[in-house]
């Protein structure tokens, strides 16, 4: 590594109150950014005494308290200067009815059933269904049912009830069991270039239940494979406004029935970019950000 530069920029690594120094592997790049003359910290972003005029980049992260104040959080994006990634990206991204649009441009996309605010509650008769609001992250409000049996078909429409009598989109999704042996793989982006991937197993184990700010994952390294590689770079081709505007992506994939990779989602907004699971993944996103910042 080599030794810091005279900072010549100054950037926000925005956080939420309850990670206030970061999560520990958004702290990876701050010294591979110092070494490139970039002074990086940490800011949270409700702050009311932050100053996002003080600095040249606010680069979203460990913001994953923003679920339960989507409007909040959006407000506050259009308020900072320079954003990474955009404020239009942030409105989109941070609701999962963006797979609708990906859909319609034929990305390979988890098939999803939605129910809106102002749905009838419908659930399917059986088989191993996914419950949760098209607004979350951490896997909050997230559940796994077997619909067939009734206390666990029970408590899928409880779960479904209580979003949509808080005026929240419900997706319903059948379980992709492949994932239990393979596991996701999650292909990340900095600069529109594919930097490493990490396999991430299964997390649903049952019904939703309390998991705090966010759910522990058993996360390893992973390579991406080709056909991973070919839907991730087809999903990014599919955002509005095009993918050459983001800092970073990820692609979580998972395979369906035949082992094809589908969506699971994109991350775009505060997405973990495991950054200590790849030699080099810290200093790519650093030449990331110095690229963002010389637009």
């Amino acid at each position: 590594m080599s030794a810091p530069q005279a900072a010549t920029a100054r950037v926000a690594l925005v956080t939420c109150a309850e990670l206030p120094k970061l999560d520990v592997d958004e702290i990876a790049p701050v010294a591979p950014l110092a070494a490139r003359g970039v002074l990086a910290e940490p800011v949270v972003w409700d702050d009311p005494a932050a100053d996002w005029d003080a600095y040249d980049l606010a680069v979203i992260r460990s913001t994953w308290d923003y679920s339960d104040r989507h409007a909040e959080f959006v407000a506050w994006a259009e308020r900072v200067p320079r954003l990474a990634n955009p404020v239009d990206v942030v409105r989109w991204n941070t609701d999962k009815t963006y797979l609708r649009d990906l859909a319609a441009a034929g990305v390979p996309v988890v098939e999803t059933a939605w129910l809106d605010p102002d749905s009838t509650l419908t659930l399917p008769t059986s088989g191993e269904y996914v419950v949760k609001p098209a607004i979350s992250c951490g896997s909050r409000n997230t559940g796994r049912y077997d619909l067939a049996d009734s206390a666990q078909r029970a408590l899928a429409a409880g779960l479904a009830t209580k979003l949509i009598a808080e005026k929240r989109t419900v997706m319903v999704q059948p379980y992709q069991h492949a994932v239990d042996s393979a596991g996701e793989t999650a292909v990340i982006f900095f600069g529109g270039h594919y930097s490493h991937a990490i396999r991430k197993g299964a997390m649903l184990e049952g019904p939703a239940n309390e998991v705090g700010l966010y759910k522990e994952e058993d996360i390893r390294a992973r390579s991406a494979t080709d056909s991973e590689l070919h839907v991730a770079q087809q999903v990014l081709a599919a955002v509005p406004g095009g993918a050459e505007r983001l800092l970073y992506a990820r692609v979580d994939l998972v395979p369906d029935a035949d082992g094809h990779p589908v969506l699971l989602e994109l991350e775009l907004t505060e997405p973990s970019l495991f950054l200590r699971y790849d030699e080099g993944a810290a200093d790519r996103f650093a030449d990331a950000v110095v690229a963002y910042l010389q637009r």
